[in-house]
């Protein structure tokens, strides 16, 4: 019996791993950037710079002006260890005064409280120290309606007149029509009271300061701020 010849394939050898990383044959996928993305990113750096150039521009602009070392009561004499140099930023809106004309402060008195640290201008000072000077002192107790509307500040010029009391009559009293009147000049203004009422320390010459006491005592004393020429 003849037996048919079976043919056998030869075994497959596996082929061996090959050394080393396999190359890459196709470049990896790339994420496409968007036209809107890349402008914005481009105007925000922009804008970026020019704050910083801004910054560093406003801060090349700063002034030395003077300000306030501690607190200054309003009628006190500025010295000038009261004032110290502020850098600011120019402000027409502030008009504070320059360190280089610090000669225009000292030596004149506070027409109000000065707080610390309070930039100073040319209203937060007067020449009250020389109007003053020679004269007495009287403080008056003013209620709303016997001074002006517009607070008063030491150095304003003022009449002091001597109003007659409520429901008098002049006549019958024997007073003149025309009210007495004393000039002076207003050194200090105290802080409204829970009535709004203020005590107003004014400079009178020494022939006229007894008759004012007089006025103030009985409470006819009214302030009229006299008009500037």
């Amino acid at each position: 019996m003849a037996t048919g010849l079976v043919s056998r394939k030869p075994k497959e050898t596996a082929q061996p791993a090959p050394a080393g990383p396999v190359p890459i044959t196709q470049d990896a996928p790339r994420r496409r950037r968007r036209p809107v993305v890349v402008g914005a990113g481009l105007a925000l750096a922009a804008v970026g710079a020019l704050v910083a150039v801004w910054q560093v521009d406003a801060a090349g602009n700063r002034v030395s002006v003077m300000a306030l070392a501690h607190d200054v009561k309003a009628g006190e004499v500025v010295k000038a260890s009261d004032l110290i140099a502020a850098q600011v930023a120019p402000d027409p809106a502030l008009a504070p005064v320059p360190v280089t004309h610090s000669k225009d402060i000292v030596g004149k008195v506070a027409a109000a409280d000065l707080h610390k640290g309070s930039l100073v201008t040319d209203a937060s000072v007067s020449a009250t120290a020389g109007a003053a000077k020679g004269k007495d002192t009287v403080g008056i107790l003013a209620k709303p309606g016997q001074l002006p509307a517009r607070s008063l500040r030491a150095g304003d010029a003022v009449i002091v007149v001597n109003t007659p009391a409520e429901n008098a009559d002049p006549k019958a009293a024997g007073q003149k029509t025309t009210p007495d009147s004393i000039p002076a000049v207003v050194v200090l203004v105290s802080s409204p009271d829970a009535n709004g009422a203020v005590v107003v320390d004014v400079a009178v010459s020494g022939t006229d300061s007894s008759s004012l006491a007089v006025w103030a005592a009985r409470g006819t004393a009214s302030l009229v701020l006299k008009a500037k020429n």
